[in-house]
C-alpha cells in the first residue's frame, strides 16, 4: 500500500516509522523517558523515512563517523565516568559481587538468542542488551558488525528507561515482604583522596591485564572517574558530567536513525530482539536478588535481596527505584547508598562483560 503526494511516495512502512517516531518523541516530552536519547532518535527515525529523504546520506555519514569509528560511545563513557561517585562501593567492596550477578541476564539471553536461530554475532549483540548500558549496547554491536544495530540500541536505551516499570514487579515476585523490610546499617566514612584517584587506575590496570578487549570501555569510563576524583581539572569534570555526555548523547540519539530505515527496521526480527532485550533485563534483575538471597545463608548480618536488583547498570535509575521501594515496605528503611554501591559496581561489571563478550566472539569479528 503506497499514498501518492504529487511527485513523491510514502509507503506504509514509512509511516509505520513516523509513528514510532511520534512514540518516543511523546515519552521523552510528556513522560521525561530518557529525553536526552529517546528524543533526537525520535525524529530522526522521522528524518530518514522520509520519502527520497536527503538527510539520510548525511546521517550514515555521521554513524560513520561517531559510531563505526566507537568514538561517540568512548566519550560519553568519559561522562558517565565522571558521573560516577565510587565512594559506597569502596566503603563495601563486597558489592562488587552484585554487578558480576547482576550480568547474569546477557549470558542466558545469549544463549537463547542463539536457539532462535540468530548467528553468533548477532545472537551476541542482543544479548548485550542486558548489560543495561547504552554505550556498551553500541560499542559491542558495532564491533560485532550484526544488522541488528538499530534494534538493539531502541531496546537497551528504552529498557534502561522503563527500569521503574521493569524492576518491581520482578522483584516482588522473587521476595517476600520480610525479606524487602530488611534493615541494612550503613558504615560511611570519608574515604580517604589518595584511594579515590588510585580506584580509576587500578581497575584499567587489572581490566587490562585480565580482559583486554573491555580496557578501552573500562579505560574511558574510569578515565572521567580520574576526572572527577583528581581535584585539579573540575572544569573539565563539570564539562564532561553536563556539557560533553548531553551533546554525544544528542548526536548519539539522532545518528543512530541511519539504522532505523523501515526497511531495515520493520521486520519480525525487531519483535523478538524486543522481547530478548526484556528477557534479559528481567533476568539480570533475578541474577542479582538470587546471589543475595544466597548470600543470606551464610551471612548473620543479612542484605535486602532488593540491592542486587540494583546491581545492573542502569544508573541511576535502578539504585533510586530500590531505595523507593525499601522505603515503601517500611519508612525508616534507607537503601539508597547501599543500592548505588550496588549500581556503581554494575556500571564496571557491565563493561566489562561486554569485553568478554567480545573476547568470546573475536573469531567473528573482522
Amino acid at each position: 500500500m503506497e499514498v501518492l503526494f504529487s511527485n513523491f511516495v510514502v509507503t506504509w512502512q514509512q509511516a509505520v516509522m513516523w509513528v514510532i517516531g511520534a512514540v518516543l518523541i511523546f515519552l521523552a516530552i510528556k513522560k521525561d523517558m530518557e529525553p536526552t536519547l529517546l528524543l533526537p532518535m525520535g525524529f530522526g527515525a522521522i528524518l530518514v523515512n522520509l520519502p527520497n529523504s536527503g538527510a539520510v546520506e548525511i546521517v550514515e555519514e555521521i554513524f560513520e563517523f561517531g559510531i563505526a569509528s566507537e568514538l561517540f560511545p568512548l566519550f560519553l563513557f568519559i561522562g558517565i565516568g565522571a558521573m560516577i561517585d565510587f565512594g559506597p562501593l569502596l566503603t563495601n567492596p563486597k558489592l562488587m559481587l552484585f554487578g558480576a550477578a547482576a550480568q547474569f541476564g546477557i549470558f542466558m539471553t545469549l544463549s537463547l538468542a542463539a536457539l532462535f536461530g540468530f548467528d553468533m554475532r548477532d545472537a551476541a549483540s542482543i544479548a548485550i542488551i542486558g548489560a543495561a548500558d547504552g554505550p556498551t549496547s553500541i560499542a559491542v554491536a558495532n564491533r560485532l558488525g550484526t544488522q541488528y544495530m538499530g534494534a538493539i540500541i531502541v531496546a537497551a536505551y528504552s529498557y534502561m528507561a522503563l527500569v521503574p516499570i521493569v524492576q518491581p514487579p520482578v522483584i516482588k515476585l522473587i521476595t517476600t515482604k520480610n525479606e524487602r523490610r530488611i534493615r541494612m546499617a550503613y558504615k560511611g566514612g570519608e574515604i580517604p583522596k589518595i584511594t579515590r584517584i588510585c580506584f580509576p587506575i587500578v581497575v584499567t590496570v587489572i581490566t587490562g591485564l585480565f580482559a583486554p578487549d573491555a580496557v578501552a570501555l573500562v579505560g574511558f569510563l574510569m578515565f572521567g572517574n580520574l576526572l572527577r576524583e583528581c581535584g585539579v581539572l573540575d572544569n573539565l569534570s563539570e564539562a564532561a558530567q553536563n556539557i560533553l555526555s548531553k551533546l554525544i548523547t544528542l548526536l548519539l540519539g539522532i545518528t543512530v536513525a541511519a539504522r532505523m530505515q523501515a526497511d531495515a527496521f520493520l521486520r519480525p526480527d525487531t519483535l523478538l530482539i524486543l522481547g530478548l532485550g526484556l528477557f534479559a533485563f528481567v533476568f539480570d534483575t533475578v541474577g542479582g536478588v538470587l546471589l543475595a538471597k544466597l548470600m543470606n545463608l551464610f551471612t548473620k548480618n543479612k542484605i535486602n535481596p532488593m540491592i542486587g536488583a540494583a546491581g545492573i547498570s542502569a544508573f541511576p535509575m535502578s539504585s533510586r527505584v530500590i531505595h523507593k521501594m525499601g522505603l515503601k515496605e517500611d519508612p525508616q528503611n534507607f537503601l539508597l547508598m547501599h543500592s548505588a554501591g550496588a549500581n556503581v559496581s554494575g556500571q564496571i561489571a557491565s563493561v566489562i562483560a561486554g569485553g568478554l563478550i567480545l573476547n568470546f566472539m573475536s573469531q567473528y569479528v573482522a
